[in-house]
């Protein structure tokens, strides 16, 4: 335990509170969005739909727009191939599906999916998997990332497939088209995905469903996570792949390592030994906003929790910047790790100073002006019994525009807190991510527009710190290199077209808004 230095530390702005604050921007929560979570399960004798809606239930975090579920039953088909049967909708998982609906997806091969948009609108027609036939059977295909040439690759497809039918707009669909094309066109499935894989730029992490078995794949730098495992006994071959190790957890499966970056890996069923291989070689650029924020915290990357992490960057955060407070309080709940390393570091007491509403997801009805204006609450509230007449330090993970920080800054001083010092476990995100998290544009970005100490004038905080980059990477035990930084530095590892950047609607029937 450390005494917190009460001198003003260096990269630490002390704020005149009388300064005026800006306006707020759009009402969206003021945190980079999610990703998508994809799932898998190759296993004979298993309720595969059941164990993949309990996977994507434990990747609910990852997207909450819609999710879906397709599942192979060996035999049943036409010609004695599989026959696949598909469910998907708008909606939590727990929305979308209930006892009835898994039991009609019996089967050997479940594909999963979980989606916020990146790129396509948030409508019916953008939900995963995407299923299509070839030649050789159905397929079912589920992605988690962007492609930075989706628009190129579109035409390329066009030309190349003069009767296809664009049924959405998803980047995702093209990667599923493109994997057709390659089957049609003479290729097995191993040849065929490593074909298509290659006319793509950007982050994929994929699990496609075949009548040979499950395909496993990660772009060359791996910037999206994905893990396998196995169900019961080795010898038994039941596969399970998952974005993120808890959706192995939940239904009790192993943790047998990651599909490595520029990784393809080949399931069979009764087979207990994977066929694993290069399609490329890159170098190795997870995104570390997975380790900050998107990812569970209890589950696994570099052979530990994330959890341990995030209780590791609080304890950097609190030596690169120390402040004189009473009780330390995390946002709820990303920010609590770190708040408890904060105060492991500096000798603070923590404390629970906000109460999160677990049961608020992703909701389309929005508070009037009126309500909000009345300072309506809807998932966090302060405590006054813990945070009156206190110096309270604020720990979150991120400030993407400053919208809530603002807001929550607000209640916190309300419920009679006499100075408030926030800080963020990550360093400023300066520039927009096209790589699988939605993080608007540049001139959203609240760190790009401002100084440290505008920025907390608007936030209406005493002082504002945030992580260092160093002291981000330092904390991961891990090679600095092995990481994509570009939402702080700007250092895209992967050259996209110059248009990519306009809008996460690139594909979008020019003039349609996007619709839910």
């Amino acid at each position: 335990m450390h005494n917190a230095d009460t001198r003003p530390p260096v990269g630490v702005a002390v704020i005149d509170p009388q300064l005026a604050h800006l306006a707020d921007t759009a009402e969206r929560p003021d945190k980079p969005e999610e990703a998508c979570g994809v799932f898998a399960v190759l296993a004979s004798e298993q309720p595969v739909a059941n164990l993949t809606y309990f996977g994507l239930y434990a990747l609910q975090h990852r997207g909450q727009e819609s999710a879906g579920i397709a599942v192979f039953e060996q035999g049943t088909g036409q010609a004695g191939g599989p026959k696949v049967r598909m469910h998907k909708d708008m909606g939590l998982v727990s929305q979308v599906f209930d006892q009835e609906v898994l039991e009609r997806l019996p089967g050997q091969l479940a594909i999963g999916h979980n989606r916020y948009s990146t790129t396509g609108s948030s409508k019916a027609c953008n939900a995963q998997p995407v299923l299509l036939n070839t030649r050789l059977g159905p397929f079912a295909f589920a992605h988690n990332g962007n492609l930075v040439n989706a628009a190129e690759l579109r035409q390329a497809i066009a030309a190349d497939m003069t009767d296809v039918a664009f049924t959405s707009t998803t980047d995702s669909e093209l990667i599923a088209f493109a994997i057709q094309h390659a089957v049609n066109g003479g290729l097995g499935w191993d040849a065929a995905i490593r074909a298509a894989a290659a006319r793509c730029r950007g982050a994929f992490s994929l699990v496609i469903g075949t009548p040979e078995g499950l395909f496993a794949l990660r772009d060359g730098h791996g910037i999206r996570p994905l893990v396998f495992g196995h169900m019961g006994e080795a010898s038994d071959a039941q596969w399970v792949v998952s974005s993120e190790s808890c959706g192995l957890d939940i239904i009790g499966a192993s943790f047998d390592g990651d599909v490595e970056p520029g990784e393809i890996i080949h399931f069979r069923l009764g087979d207990p030994t994977p066929q694993r291989s290069r399609w490329i070689s890159e170098p190795a650029k997870l995104c570390v906003f997975e380790m900050i924020y998107f990812a569970r915290p209890d589950s696994r990357f570099f052979g530990e929790s994330l959890y341990s992490y995030r209780v590791r960057i609080g304890e950097v955060l609190a030596r690169e910047t120390p402040v004189q407070a009473d009780i330390v309080i995390g946002v709820p709940d990303s920010g609590i790790p770190a708040a408890i390393g904060y105060s492991q570091w500096s000798g603070i007491p923590f404390g629970d100073g906000l109460i999160k509403n677990r049961y608020v997801g992703r909701t389309f009805i929005q508070p009037t002006q009126a309500m909000r204006e009345a300072g309506i609450r809807v998932k966090l509230n302060p405590l006054p019994d813990v945070l009156a007449g206190k110096r309270v330090v604020v720990i979150d993970d991120s400030i993407v525009r400053g919208t809530t920080s603002r807001k929550l800054v607000a209640a916190i001083r309300d419920a009679g807190a006499t100075e408030v010092h926030m800080r963020i476990s990550s360093p400023p995100v300066t520039h927009p991510c096209f790589y699988g998290i939605d993080t608007d544009t540049q001139d959203q970005l609240i760190a790009a527009r401002l100084t440290l100490e505008e920025i907390a004038a608007h936030l209406g905080v005493d002082s504002l710190a945030y992580l260092s980059k160093a002291g981000m990477v330092e904390a991961a035990q891990a090679n600095a290199g092995q990481f994509c930084t570009a939402c702080f530095d700007g250092a895209y590892p992967i050259e996209m077209d110059e248009a990519v950047s306009s809008s996460k609607l690139m594909l979008e029937p020019s003039g349609i808004a996007a619709t839910v």
